[in-house]
């Protein structure tokens, strides 16, 4: 692999990307095949996922010039949650200045604390400190107290379906050196500081998964995963109108004029299907006491991304400003894929990988890297921007 390199692998459900980006992040090869074995986000066929990653690694290959052995991957599913847990430790230095070994144990507190059947941590991310029982505005680190405590988000996913998708990476001979879920995979290119700290919502509408991130002063505050997506869509329009899938994928993106296909009809089934999405979403953020209440409003990628009337069902049914997140990817050479927003999620995941490769951007808490034969130990990833 050429030096200051990094690769980002995206296995969805119904395409598997790979993005090479050199030293200062621009794309300088991808990849991308049709995924045969995965279903909402699991794996169903560990041989059939392999080959159509490794299809899409010989073009990324072909086109960086560049022979991948090692990427940071993206981890889907409806098997993600998050889940909360608060921690304390009690400070160790005779002095009472809070030392990262403190934050470290409240951390690991917190960790323990949660039920972890059959589950493993992605992520976790601190979200409050308080200082003898007093709230801080900013890392305790540095600051004098005698108890620590810390609420920890805490992104966990199926132990099994960690397994096997790091076992399809391993089977197309790729070392796999991070993993990001998908939910926040692409946050630090789509969205702004401003919206992060006024609030807002990040929706990434993927084949047969919906999946919502939301973010409130400058942090991560709750995600989750919904097994309904864009194909839903597909089907009903070909079930309504009577045409074969191909035609109802071309029809729903408007391929299709409207000369052909009653549009009246068509925009009944669509509508109809989007508002049980943005209803379920919507529902979810009533859970968490967000609906109607993120001023930054929601934006949209994904597949998903691309129907016509997509922004005025989720404004109607969400109360919130909508917006359609786009990225003009940084290219090198003669790469075609600038625009291509397939290849969001692999861009994200590729631009953290080197963000940790890069000196002082790595988080102080990120935490040992994973390859597929020895990633089963608990895995912190802390990233800068999301840090209170």
């Amino acid at each position: 692999m050429r030096q200051h390199t990094t690769v980002g692998i995206d296995i969805g459900t119904s395409l598997t990307r790979v993005v090479v980006c050199n030293a200062v992040g621009a794309i300088i090869g991808t990849g991308i095949s049709p995924t045969r074995g995965i279903r909402h986000g699991y794996v169903l066929s560990r041989d059939e996922a392999s080959e159509s990653l490794v299809q899409a690694l010989r073009d990324a290959q072909l086109e960086s010039g560049s022979r991948i052995r090692a990427a940071s991957l993206a981890i889907s599913g409806i098997g993600i949650h998050a889940e909360y847990s608060v921690g304390t430790a009690m400070v160790t230095r005779a002095d009472s200045y809070i030392s990262k070994l403190d934050i470290d144990k409240a951390i690991a507190d917190a960790e323990a604390r949660l039920e972890l059947k059959n589950k493993s941590i992605l992520h976790a991310f601190p979200i409050i400190f308080k200082v003898d029982g007093k709230e801080l505005p900013t890392r305790p680190e540095g600051i004098q107290g005698f108890k620590l405590e810390v609420k920890v988000l805490f992104i966990t996913c199926l132990q099994q379906h960690l397994d096997d998708i790091l076992a399809v990476v391993h089977d197309a001979g790729v070392k796999v050196t991070n993993f990001i879920a998908t939910p926040i995979a692409a946050h630090q290119i789509v969205l702004t500081d401003l919206q992060r700290n006024f609030g807002c919502a990040l929706i990434d509408i993927g084949a047969e998964t919906v999946s919502v991130a939301i973010f409130e002063n400058g942090s991560l505050a709750s995600t989750h995963v919904f097994g309904i997506g864009n194909l839903d869509i597909t089907k009903d329009i070909a079930l309504g109108l009577r045409v074969t899938p191909e035609e109802a994928e071309n029809i729903k993106l408007g391929v299709v004029g409207f000369s052909t296909v009653p549009k009246k009809k068509l925009d009944e089934i669509v509508e109809a299907r989007l508002s049980d999405i943005f209803e379920l979403i919507d529902k979810y953020l009533k859970k968490i006491g967000r609906s109607g209440l993120l001023p930054a409003g929601a934006i949209i990628t994904g597949g998903g991304a691309q129907i016509p009337m997509i922004e005025s069902v989720a404004k109607s049914m969400l109360r919130i400003p909508v917006r359609i997140g786009f990225v003009e990817f940084p290219t090198a050479g003669t790469t075609k894929t600038s625009k291509d927003q397939r290849f969001l999620i692999a861009y994200g995941v590729a631009t953290n990988a080197l963000d940790r490769a890069v000196p002082n951007k790595q988080s102080r808490h990120s935490g040992p890297s994973s390859d597929a034969d020895g990633f089963i130990s608990t895995i912190k990833n802390f990233f800068k921007q999301l840090m209170p």
